[in-house]
């Protein structure tokens, strides 16, 4: 699965990781190194299993661990409405 920013949303990288910012609402989201990431690499058209295999490399996590946080992550932005899938 890909992700694309819904219309209105910005990526801005910071010192820790990225921002996204809702320009409709103000509301803006900072993500840590790993979540930037995660986002990085779906919004760059790669799918969760590919940011799974990035975190395993990168950080000491099992495929499991990481594949559930990866889901948890594009949930949390599907829900909060920055991303269309």
């Amino acid at each position: 699965m890909t992700l694309k920013l819904r219309t209105g949303v910005s990526c801005a990288d910071t010192e820790y990781g990225i921002a996204l910012l809702d320009e409709d609402s103000g509301e803006y989201w900072e993500l840590n190194p790993t979540g930037a990431q995660v986002v990085r690499t779906l919004l760059a058209g790669g799918t969760s299993e590919e940011a799974v295999r990035e975190l395993t490399g990168a950080c000491d996590v099992d495929a499991e661990s990481a594949r559930e946080d990866v889901q948890g992550l594009i949930e949390a932005l599907d829900s909060s409405g920055l991303v269309e899938r």
